[in-house]
């Protein structure tokens, strides 16, 4: 089974993470890059939508049996290229060409919590899943280019809360503070929603990737010339 597959509606591209809790780890850093080239290759695509085909999960984030294991096995430069994998996803979200919308049907914690806030806008359901910076109880500290991408979606007070306590957050809290564009009321209801607002956007990918690389110099020159001495250094656990 794929993990991760892509499917069309018309103009809009839907990315299914389809491989349950949808762990991040080198095989989904490698696919995740492929089906966004391929999507890229697609001159009809003019929006692409992230969901999940699980009834539970978004995506919760880093795989850490496997970095556990890595750490334990001293593959030390497995780690590395893992995490400068991980800056090439949020990259290539960050600067795609269309818009990315992330449809979160499930729970949404840590570094998938940060690929949502790295999408352009985000869609929620309400009836089941939370958003969550567990990062703090697991004493896993942000890289410098991850608290620049969540900067971009949160508001700046409602960020702090949410960093230092790791409150699991609903779609409501979610919608009041402008962290997704609408909280809707079940799988269905928000893929209605997610496709009818990517409809909206019929406009041409030259112009969008120049507004989109201008308006995201900051993060990315972060996650270019903040990120790489933490990696290096494996400064990535406390």
């Amino acid at each position: 089974m794929a993990i991760i597959e892509w499917n069309k509606e018309k103009t809009i591209a839907i990315m299914v993470l389809s491989n349950g809790e949808n762990r991040h780890n080198p095989d989904f850093i490698k696919a995740f890059l492929q089906i966004m080239d391929d999507i890229e290759r697609d001159p009809v695509v003019t929006s692409v939508i992230i969901t999940s085909n699980d009834e539970k999960n978004w995506s919760l984030g880093i795989d850490l049996g496997w970095i556990t294991d890595a750490y334990g096995n001293k593959s030390f430069q497995d780690i590395k290229d893992f995490m400068y994998g991980l800056n090439r996803i949020f990259t290539r979200v960050l600067l795609f060409p269309t818009p990315v919308i992330a449809a979160i049907n499930g729970h949404a914690f840590g570094n998938g919590s940060i690929l949502a806030c790295a999408c352009d806008f985000r869609f929620m359901k309400s009836d089941r899943g939370f958003f969550c910076f567990p990062e703090v109880d697991i004493n896993i500290p942000f890289l410098p280019g991850m608290f620049a991408i969540i900067k971009k979606a949160f508001p700046y007070y409602k960020l702090e809360e949410v960093t230092y306590s790791g409150k699991r957050l609903g779609a409501a809290e979610m919608e009041e503070h402008h962290v997704i564009v609408k909280s809707c009321a079940n799988s269905e209801t928000l893929m209605q929603e997610s496709l009818a607002f990517a409809t909206t956007f019929q406009k041409k990918r030259p112009i969008l990737g120049e507004l989109k690389k201008r308006f995201h110099k900051a993060i990315i020159d972060v996650i270019n010339n903040e990120d790489p001495p933490y990696i290096e250094s494996l400064q990535l656990m406390m």
